[in-house]
């Protein structure tokens, strides 16, 4: 078989002026030399890129083959309270992966290729000041017991981020020294590029996993399942903790026998220093009727187990979106049953955030 082909390969930079000009846009450009430069406006106003559902065909390939490189406008830290204390400012938005159900592409056209930040000093010098403004973390709660959490890739997955610049190592190398934090980002590729790095246990990686047979069918581009669950002793022993995301849970005919399988097998890959510091989040699926319907002309096949008519009831989610999502009732039940399953499979797993 022919190898795969690289997650990215980068032949074309969008690029906004005053990006270019900063340091870390410069290097970004450095790094990919060869790269076709083509000037635009703003990293959110790129026909060709965004807003095109017609361009489905070409999705994956404008994810390996473009970048975007832009000024992050607005810096907050939002409050969140679910995974994570905060959602820290984005150094990156899009993705290089191509999951079926996820929601950014709604936000920023389906193809949605990595723009990234370069204003990357005035990201990190934010947090800093917002870190120590929050002083010592006064009550335990489910993001962490003692730390203030912010999540670092609310739209977009970090490991695959650190292939095009540094602004994520930039970001474990300001929370390995601020004892009052932590950083934390779900991932579903293996980068073991970021085993170097020196965290110091102030950076929490959450491997997302799903039974490797969905994850083959809906995870496009990603890292598959058995190497996710490979990677998380190393990644413990390199000095990062690590959770992991079961997400999203899909339920099919088999879903519980599926997660069970899936429960022993990540048992079996974890040595005693991960088993030890083992949390999970649960998710379940939310879908889009938008999506769906792009999806039926790019990936028909998932939408058989995504789209589910018979099982799913509309909701308008925080951000004002309408989505779908399992029957209230129907998930409440669901859910005590995968919790049911996990605590026989993996007393050891702490569970921090089921949804």
């Amino acid at each position: 078989m022919p190898p795969e082909p690289p997650l990215v390969d980068i032949t074309r930079i969008y690029y906004e002026p005053a990006a270019a000009e900063l340091p870390r846009g410069q290097e970004v450009l450095r790094r990919w030399p060869d790269a076709h430069l083509v000037e635009v406006p703003s990293h959110w106003q790129i026909p060709e890129l965004h807003g095109d559902e017609a361009n489905v065909r070409r999705w994956v390939r404008i994810k390996r083959e473009a970048l975007v490189l832009g000024v992050k406008k607005s810096l907050a830290a939002r409050p969140n309270g679910r995974s994570a204390d905060f959602i820290a400012p984005s150094t990156a938005n899009g993705c290089a992966m191509a999951c079926a159900y996820c929601y950014v592409p709604r936000r920023k056209g389906y193809s949605n290729p990595v723009t990234v930040f370069a204003n990357i000093e005035q990201i990190t010098g934010y947090l800093d000041r917002h870190i120590r403004r929050q002083g010592i973390k006064a009550e335990p709660n489910q993001c962490d017991p003692s730390a203030w959490v912010y999540d670092l890739g609310e739209n977009s997955d970090c490991s695959a981020d650190a292939l095009l610049s540094d602004n994520v190592r930039d970001l474990v190398d300001l929370f390995r020294d601020r004892p009052t934090a932590k950083a934390s980002f779900a991932t579903k590729y293996v980068n073991r590029e970021l085993l170097d790095w020196d965290p110091r246990e102030r950076t929490r990686m959450r491997f997302s996993l799903m039974p490797a047979h969905l994850a083959k069918l809906t995870d496009i581009r990603t890292s598959p399942v058995p190497e996710r669950i490979a990677a998380i002793d190393d990644f413990v022993a390199a000095g990062y903790e690590v959770h992991v995301n079961f997400s999203p849970v899909i339920v099919t005919d088999t879903w519980l026998e599926d997660w069970a399988e899936l429960f022993r097998q990540l048992d079996a890959g974890l040595g005693p220093a991960a088993k030890e510091q083992l949390a999970a989040e649960v998710i379940f699926l939310t879908h889009n009727a938008q999506l769906h319907e792009v999806n039926t002309r790019w990936h028909p096949q998932a939408e058989e187990v995504l789209w589910r008519p018979d099982l799913q009831e509309t909701k308008r989610s925080q951000n004002g979106a309408l989505n779908v999502r399992y029957r209230f009732c129907d998930k409440q039940r669901w859910l005590e049953q995968f919790l049911d399953l996990l605590h026989r499979e993996l007393p050891y797993c702490t569970v921090r955030y089921a949804f």
